[in-house]
């Protein structure tokens, strides 16, 4: 019975086909979100770099408008109602971005020396449109909650206003009070959101063949130091070799359109701090 009713809160990520659990509507996982991504903006000093803060939020749209035309063209339109996509750039050195439910994403300072033009930014920001769009958050709440509850989840403990959702919604999607980022996600959904990234980056028009480029740069700014995401992401190596073979599938939806412009490097400065946090 329990297997049966989870069959039927399957969904399909758009783009990989990846089928996924859903246990919680996407209303539900916005109201438990949305207070929690507010006040983390409340408490963040944003960047007063008006010309980056500009480029954050204009290619973020770029890459947003690309990819809701495709899912409207294809029957997903449905999957992205409730979303309300806000692009931010926060004043911190941590080379680092990250994404909440219906299409919060959030830039740190600190990641742009390494993105360093408007095409290696689509790569971070692809990926986290990506997350948003394959509904990361709401999948990992969903196992949170099939694996504590398992065939009680058939009752009361699926009401938004439960404890058992709470608490897996604190677990799924929850900001850290230390770093102020969400926990990382697994790496199969890390490796598809790269994969869903180059496609959307391609679709905005900024050309895919550049995103090996900037996982290179990553790799290398380490100074030396255990990235802590190397323990759900793919390694540097194999990402880039899953990004290398995943090209000719994303070339087919880049045409050199909009994005391919933007290419005036990015404003950095020179002595921000590489941070080993990286969780996007």
């Amino acid at each position: 019975m329990v297997a049966a009713f989870l069959f039927t809160m399957c969904s399909s990520v758009p783009i990989t086909g990846r089928k996924q659990i859903n246990l919680v509507s996407d209303s539900e996982v916005l109201a438990l979100s949305l207070k929690q991504y507010d006040e983390f903006i409340d408490s963040s000093t944003l960047s007063t770099d008006k010309v980056n803060t500009a480029r954050v939020e204009r290619v973020g749209r770029n890459i947003a408008n690309a990819v809701e035309k495709w899912l409207t063209d294809n029957g997903y339109a449905d999957q992205i109602k409730n979303y309300a996509w806000e692009f931010h750039l926060v004043k911190s050195d941590q080379v680092n971005a990250f994404c909440m439910p219906g299409g919060k994403i959030v830039v740190y300072e600190g990641i742009l020396p390494i993105t360093r033009d408007d095409t290696g930014l689509a790569v971070v920001l692809g990926h986290e449109v990506a997350h948003a769009v394959a509904k990361h958050s709401n999948e990992r709440m969903s196992q949170q909650l099939a694996t504590q509850y398992g065939s009680s989840i058939l009752g009361t403990v699926l009401s938004p206003s439960s404890a058992g959702v709470k608490e897996a919604a604190s677990l799924a999607f929850g900001l850290g009070a230390q770093y102020g980022v969400l926990l990382p996600f697994s790496r199969k959904q890390e490796s598809e959101a790269d994969h869903m990234g180059l496609i959307f980056m391609a679709m905005a028009g900024y050309d895919p063949r550049l995103a090996p480029s900037f996982w290179e740069r990553m790799s290398q700014s380490g100074g030396g130091s255990i990235p802590e995401f190397v323990s759900t992401h793919p390694s540097d190596k194999t990402r880039i070799k899953q990004i290398q073979e995943e090209l000719p599938e994303a070339l087919k939806y880049y045409n050199g359109g909009a994005g391919s412009i933007g290419t005036n490097k990015i404003k950095t400065n020179n002595s921000a701090k590489t941070s080993d946090k990286w969780k996007f």
